[in-house]
């Protein structure tokens, strides 16, 4: 008896690059046992919302698109309470979650090894009332990814956040916080902010730290403060891109993050807008959601699976 498979893919992700390919992939669903129900995504949220009505209706829900994409499928099964797991077959231009989990940036391998692979849990973040697969942030360059339009994206790939991005250096934000978390509670101007479960955030693999596990129930943490001067800017551009700790970033493992802030701020949810928030209360959900990966392979997770 075949089991049914939803699979919702965004038809613009990465120049287009699925379109190529599904029919490839459709079979390699098929020829594994799959009755499969194909749905393109037809505008922003369209994959959360088909995610809340019809998962409950398929043994599994495959992914494929950027990780903005992966999002809305994750936070649709959440939502619902569904148990589902899911597949991913990466298509964006950055996709920071494939890169953390070693999934193949060749879509037919990715779905070969979804229908030949195990399920594995991971993290989640709960963010407020909304959730995240991999990152939360806020500050300097984070509306980057959201602002770039798609269009953009598609032509230039990685290159579209960095030229965005410079333009934004010379008018540079500050917010005063106050931060809590499992480590105790500190104040201070920061211009950038991160909770993350992601051995490569943006398509760097340095800013997450050392010692990553993506399903450990903690979320690594980095808070950039304000630099006073040049030289305390350029003190924070040596730690980011070299070894060595800085005391203008405070770097920390959480299970629980609240910040609160005078104003309202603008977050980033895996590489989109997640609102403006004076308080945020973010919480790690410990083997929150299933993804199919394939046997055998070395990823950063403390929770390997059970052979069959």
């Amino acid at each position: 008896m075949s089991k049914k498979m939803l699979f919702i893919f965004n038809p613009r992700s990465g120049k287009g690059s699925i379109k190529n390919r599904l029919m490839d992939i459709l079979d390699i669903f098929v020829k594994g046992g799959y009755e499969v129900t194909v749905h393109p995504t037809q505008a922003y949220m369209d994959g959360l919302k088909v995610t809340r009505r019809k998962a409950a209706e398929y043994d599994i829900v495959v992914a494929s698109g950027g990780d903005g994409t992966l999002d809305e499928i994750v936070t649709g099964i959440l939502m619902e309470g569904y148990k589902n797991p899911i597949g991913y077959i990466p298509s964006g231009s950055t996709n920071d979650f494939a890169n953390s989990f070693h999934i193949s940036k060749n879509m037919l391998q990715a779905a070969t090894d979804i229908v030949e692979g195990l399920p594995h849990a991971f993290d989640v973040g709960r963010f407020n009332d909304d959730y995240f697969v991999y990152i939360a942030a806020f500050g300097l360059f984070t509306d980057v990814s959201y602002e770039t339009n798609q269009d953009m994206k598609n032509i230039l790939g990685h290159a579209a956040y960095i030229l965005e991005g410079t333009q934004r250096l010379f008018n540079i934000k500050s917010y005063n916080l106050n931060v809590k978390s499992d480590e105790g509670e500190f104040s201070g101007e920061f211009i950038f902010g991160m909770v993350s479960n992601a051995t490569s955030v943006g398509g760097f693999k340095r800013l997450t730290g050392p010692d990553v596990m993506l399903d450990d129930g903690v979320f690594e943490v980095m808070l950039i403060r304000k630099p006073k001067n040049i030289l305390e800017l350029n003190e924070i551009i040596a730690s980011l891109v070299g070894p060595g700790d800085s005391k203008m970033i405070e770097i920390f493992k959480t299970t629980t993050l609240r910040i609160s802030c005078e104003e309202e701020i603008s977050w980033t949810l895996d590489g989109e807008f997640g609102g403006e928030h004076s308080v945020v209360e973010i919480e790690n959900i410990k083997h929150a959601v299933q993804i199919m990966l394939p046997r055998n392979q070395e990823i950063p997770l403390i929770n390997p699976p059970e052979e069959e």
